[in-house]
């Protein structure tokens, strides 16, 4: 699972194509003194804000992208350079997360009938004919909480709402609260456990239409 969630992100059904940079009001200008003491100046209203963007991974990403899955490991499947080629072959979407043209991280997702041998893709396999599946989302520490997770995970839900259901898993040994607390809040529901005492998650869905 990713860092925010648990686990996964192709041929993009929605190509998202943004500005290097956005202007966005940041609130009422902001009195100061000047250095000379005395004369008010007013904070500029306006400032350039990052606008992020989905793309599909080059090779020129696969350092960048082995890199943070390792550095999150713990949390994630572990994946190396023949893994990363093989899972880029059959994922439905293996996107980079570009912020202004950074590396930001990566997510990736599979449609169903893969041929994908992860074991908590098989349990959704098993359970449902129709079904989206996010493998991981992992973003780089810097870019976190700036409200990268809420933008992709709305363009993969966008994505899967033609197969009616998300399906994911979250890590509940090791437990991975900031991922529980995001899934609730968007309304994930537990299906199901999977795993043993050493390593436990929880199968989520969130149905779409």
């Amino acid at each position: 699972m990713e860092q925010v969630t648990a686990a996964g992100v192709y041929a993009p059904v929605v190509e998202l194509v943004a500005a290097p940079f956005r202007a966005t009001r940041i609130g009422r200008p902001v009195l100061g003194s000047s250095a000379r003491g005395g004369a008010q100046q007013a904070a500029p209203p306006w400032q350039a804000v990052p606008v992020p963007k989905l793309r599909r991974i080059t090779p020129d990403d696969h350092d960048d992208v082995l890199a943070l899955n390792a550095a999150n490991v713990v949390k994630l499947a572990p994946m190396d350079r023949d893994r990363l080629v093989a899972l880029e072959r059959i994922a439905d979407r293996f996107d980079v997360i570009d912020v202004d043209g950074e590396f930001g991280g990566f997510v990736v997702t599979f449609a169903p009938g893969t041929s994908y041998d992860s074991e908590n893709y098989r349990w959704f396999s098993e359970r449902h004919r129709r079904f989206y599946y996010l493998d991981r989302i992992v973003l780089e520490p810097h870019h976190r909480r700036q409200g990268l997770a809420t933008f992709v995970y709305d363009e993969i839900e966008h994505v899967a709402r033609k197969y009616g259901r998300l399906a994911l898993e979250v890590n509940l040994v090791p437990r991975n609260d900031a991922s529980l607390a995001f899934h609730d809040r968007r309304g994930y529901a537990e299906v199901g456990r999977l795993g043993d005492a050493s390593h436990l998650v929880s199968m989520r869905e969130k149905q779409l239409s």
